[in-house]
């Protein structure tokens, strides 16, 4: 081997977005996630470790990772920067005169030497876009880390993807999602929310090879232009479709799935009292039964937590046609194949 590939081969897979991964490598993870589902208690991270950095709370994210992890055989250890941990920085030449007393650099290198994969939760500061569609915090655990960095959720929510896509394919009894018509639906909520799992949800859809439908109240809801690329992109390179509307009938009439998710709206990021007034304006968006009657008998998932009678009725979410747990209980599944793979086992 010469020391280009031996450079080349020494270089961490991580797992920060799933546009960085091989459609068959998904599909790959997909079928590992159920067979692990089928039989959880498998030796395949014995004497690893993960470090779970959490910037930012969590329910299920917390859980099936560290739960994974032990079902494996391995070790997590939860760290909260600002909490149980130092404060850190980012970024090059960061002037450390504030309350940060660790940086990124440091920590993803320290933190490289005692576990085995590194996994990283950090939400957008909603205060400027240009500032953070860059994720600073995951991208400098990922430039530092001498092992594989997983984003737990930072603009882009890769896991929640896997645990959807997998939904999907048991709900529908198939790994061939193409042709399906799959509605990506703005709800209300009484705050300005993260992009990330619409983004996410735009990208794997597409992946998949679905016919997607962004509905949203206007083109200020627009997600990224990064994401509306990908999913474009997707789109034409795995037979689907990807487009836009702002009119709820026609988008579910005949749907096979509807995803539901509440998000800000980015010519108005840090800007939020002035958007409210446009939010409050949609509470229709809520998704009901008079909505799910339109469509064809359509799964709906949400990828929780999520408000109910807010985001979508009671009736909704406990409809027999709901995944809303049965992906949340996917989480740990595809965390534990993903954890392995890119532990080197699987």
């Amino acid at each position: 081997m010469s020391m280009t590939e031996l450079k080349t081969a020494s270089k961490p897979k991580h797992f920060l977005s799933t546009q960085d991964w091989e459609w068959e490598e998904l599909s790959a993870l997909i079928d590992h996630s159920m067979a692990l589902k089928a039989h959880p208690i498998q030796p395949l991270l014995t004497g690893k470790s993960i470090a779970l950095v959490f910037f930012n709370p969590s329910l299920r994210t917390r859980a099936s990772f560290d739960i994974g992890a032990n079902q494996l055989g391995g070790h997590a250890v939860v760290l909260e920067p600002g909490g149980g941990s130092w404060e850190m920085a980012f970024g090059d030449g960061a002037v450390m005169d504030g309350r940060a007393e660790e940086h990124a650099k440091e920590a993803a290198r320290v933190l490289s030497r005692y576990c085995d994969i590194i996994a990283v939760r950090a939400f957008p500061k909603f205060e400027d876009w240009s500032i953070d569609r860059q994720d600073l915090v995951l991208s400098a655990f990922a430039k530092y880390a001498s092992v594989p960095v997983i984003n737990m959720e930072t603009i882009t929510h890769p896991c929640q993807e896997l645990a959807h896509l997998m939904a999907l394919r048991e709900h529908f009894g198939t790994s061939d999602l193409r042709g399906k018509k799959y509605v990506l639906t703005w709800t209300y909520h009484p705050k300005a929310l993260n992009t990330a799992v619409a983004n996410s949800a735009a990208m794997i859809a597409t992946r998949a090879g679905m016919d997607v439908t962004l509905l949203c109240p206007n083109e200020q809801y627009l997600l990224d232009d990064r994401y509306m690329g990908f999913a474009s992109q997707n789109a034409q390179e795995c037979g689907g479709a990807f487009s836009v509307s702002h009119d709820i009938e026609s988008s579910y009439a005949d749907a096979d799935v509807v995803y539901a998710k509440s998000w800000g709206a980015i010519p108005y990021f840090g800007r939020w009292d002035e958007e409210k007034p446009i939010r409050d304006a949609h509470k229709h968006f809520i998704v009901d039964e008079q909505k799910m009657a339109l469509t064809n008998g359509a799964a709906f998932s949400h990828c929780l937590p999520a408000r109910r009678n807010v985001k979508a009725t009671d009736a909704v979410m406990d409809s027999p046609n709901s995944l809303i747990i049965e992906e949340a209980e996917n989480r740990l599944h595809v965390q534990k194949a993903l954890m392995a793979a890119i532990a080197g086992n699987h």
